[in-house]
């Protein structure tokens, strides 16, 4: 795969599979990194032997994209999102609206940007979840922002398509990242089995494959693609990588 010289955008870039996706770019000899993260401390810890521009902002914020200077762009990953736990009885409104600001609004606005700028032949890859295909209780607001955030990545591929733009989405099931760090029930876990030992634990009941993945591997997967030497004649689809979560 060939990413000399290119130019990519990058949303939830510092930390976890955004993060895990621009190193494996940068390492791939990516020219321009555009990197996005609300996190503007951890954002400008980020460094690589390449042109790297910071936006630090909130992605479901529409002025933060109507002031963005993206540039001509190559790739797009649309990666930055929260977490969101709670049963439909008993989850706030305002904790449903925050979640859909960043899972499914900062989606459409981060897509619509990127689809702007990207190049004829470009690709972008939206990172959705085995959460938006396998309905899991007390997942509402997250399970149904990945499961639009699917629909999107189909749609935008259809309009893509007459500039020869391709847009896929990845469906990743367990990783061990941040977003999981937030939530009450992972820190009890935590507490009592350490970091490590909360990952297995929750693996154990819910991944065939028995382990949780690291976010080098999805970047990997999500570099394939953004590929067009390998995934050329890929667009509209969905890798599910889940260790056999949806089955």
């Amino acid at each position: 795969m060939n990413f000399a010289g290119t130019s990519t955008l990058i949303t939830g870039a510092a930390s976890g599979i955004g993060l895990a996706c621009a190193r494996h770019l940068a390492e791939g000899g990516a020219g321009r990194l555009v990197l996005v993260d609300r996190d503007a401390e951890a954002l400008e810890q980020v460094r690589f032997n390449c042109e790297v521009v910071r936006i630090a902002g909130d992605v479901g914020d529409s002025e933060l994209w109507a002031s963005a200077a993206l540039g001509d762009l190559d790739h797009a990953v649309v990666n930055a999102g929260v977490p969101g736990v709670g049963p439909i009885t008993d989850m706030p409104f305002a904790e449903w609206r925050q979640v859909m600001s960043v899972n499914l609004d900062g989606v459409f606005l981060t897509l619509q940007a990127a689809m702007r700028a990207l190049r004829a032949g470009g690709s972008a890859v939206l990172v959705a979840s085995a959460a938006g295909i396998k309905p899991l209780p007390g997942l509402c607001a997250y399970g149904t922002s990945k499961a639009a955030v699917i629909h999107l990545a189909k749609i935008a591929a259809l309009e893509g398509a007459p500039r020869r733009i391709r847009v896929n989405a990845i469906a990743p099931g367990g990783v061990e990242t941040p977003i999981w760090y937030g939530t009450d029930w992972f820190r009890g876990l935590e507490a009592k089995l350490g970091r490590e030992g909360a990952f297995a634990k929750i693996a154990e009941g819910g991944t065939p494959l028995g382990r949780f993945a690291r976010p080098e591997e999805m970047a990997a997967q999500i570099a394939v693609l953004l590929s067009n030497e390998v995934s050329g004649y890929t667009t509209g689809a969905v890798l599910v990588s889940d260790g056999g979560h949806v089955l």
